[in-house]
């Protein structure tokens, strides 16, 4: 099966596929805006007098979506094309906030933010995964994990943002003056978005390249093979772990290293930087190497964050180093599994096959938040936390050997 567009006499220049990763990663700040939602939930809790378990509706809704719409925009991806479905799912993503401004309850936010916005987010990151991908055949982990970086440092940039859009205007009016500008800006931003025919891609084929282009696995293909039952066993792992440390770094700051709240409030745009710095590094590591490596490799540092936790709480330095390496390998996962997706899969079902791998994404969060919220009301401390995550990386690791070549 044919991966590239038809032949033309001349190809791309050089620089435009690198502009493809300058645009992308625009376009995915502007998307992974969704994971700002913590700036809009304590002033949504107060517009509609509500409890935290119902605040939180929109966000879970928004994440949900947002795996279903990667699975299910894989089946149109070769019918339309590439600018059209961005921007579609651009609009959709504007949509969703205009609408969310006029929401009278949490139910109605629900639905606009949640669902349409969480369908909008992945249509267009299907879709540019996919594009950088085929533009990238020589590169494709670090391209891929670049243009991830947009939606891992969105938070650094978007939040303070939406904050003082919120303290400014209020909660709805900052939801209506963010989705009218995301429908002025991203129509700009996706226009220039196509795939690459052969001649453009032509020179950063080699044998090895060409050969895997051969090998485009559909989704029913690749739930036979051995590989992924590693690589979806591994996603959960990943993210559990991230996922669960990552909801914790303010509480153990100030619970179990007693520092001061601001102190840690202040580290969070540290961990942000490492955490979008996860991305190009381990998509990286995943194309030049292999998933087996950069997979040990992620639970080797997190184990020794963990251990390090553990045995040298007592002193205050370890607290920022521990989850610089606990957001660095969140990060990590999310463009390890990508990157091995395409790596083990192809690239023309890629959408679609990697929008099944990632409902690994949401099973690792209900289960990271669930287990360990039980684990501290059992425990009380910390530190069975810290053990847990040892052992999730010894089972991982076990995982990685049986099923990752």
């Amino acid at each position: 099966m044919q991966v590239f567009a038809k032949t033309s006499t001349k190809g791309a220049p050089p620089y435009k596929r690198w502009l493809f990763i300058f645009l992308g990663i625009i376009i995915m700040m502007f998307l992974g805006t969704v994971y700002s939602y913590s700036v809009f939930r304590v002033a949504l809790e107060e517009e509609f007098q509500l409890g935290a378990s119902e605040s939180g509706l929109p966000y879970m809704f928004a994440l949900t979506f947002y795996a279903v719409f990667m699975l299910i925009i894989g089946k149109y991806m070769r019918t339309f094309h590439p600018r059209t479905l961005i921007l579609f799912g651009g609009m959709l993503v504007a949509t969703s906030w205009v609408l969310a401004s006029f929401s009278p309850n949490i139910y109605l936010l629900t639905i606009s933010y949640g669902l349409v916005g969480g369908a909008g987010v992945g249509i267009a990151y299907g879709v540019m995964m996919n594009v950088i991908a085929q533009w990238f055949p020589d590169k494709k982990g670090l391209a891929s994990g670049l243009v991830l970086l947009g939606f891992g440092l969105s938070p650094l940039v978007t939040a303070p943002v939406a904050r003082l859009l919120v303290e400014q205007f209020g909660v709805m009016d900052t939801f209506l003056i963010m989705g009218i500008s995301f429908a002025v800006i991203l129509p700009f931003l996706s226009v220039s978005f196509k795939y690459p025919n052969a001649d453009d891609v032509a020179p950063y084929l080699n044998k090895t390249v060409t050969d895997d282009l051969s090998e485009n696995l559909t989704s029913n293909e690749m739930l036979k093979t051995k590989s992924f039952k590693g690589i979806y066993l591994n996603f959960i792992i990943g993210t559990l772990i991230g996922l669960m440390l990552v909801g914790m770094t303010l509480s153990v700051g100030v619970e179990y290293f007693h520092l001061d709240a601001a102190t840690v409030t202040g580290l969070m745009a540290l961990f942000a930087v490492f955490n979008g710095l996860g991305r190009p590094t381990f998509g990286w590591l995943t194309d030049h190497y292999s998933a087996r490596f950069s997979m040990l490799l992620s639970y080797l540092l997190i184990m020794t964050a963990a251990l390090s936790l553990i045995l040298f709480h007592q002193y205050a330095i370890v607290y920022p180093i521990a989850f610089s390496i606990f957001w660095f390998n969140l990060g990590g996962w999310l463009a390890i599994a990508p990157t091995a997706t395409l790596k083990h899969y192809g690239m023309w079902h890629y959408s679609q096959n990697y929008g099944l791998v990632f409902t690994a994404y949401g099973i690792g969060a209900i289960i990271g938040v669930l287990s360990s919220g039980m684990m501290i009301d059992v425990f009380g401390n910390y530190q069975y936390i810290f053990y847990y995550v040892i052992v999730l990386c010894v089972l991982g690791m076990g995982i990685t050997r049986k099923y990752i070549k």
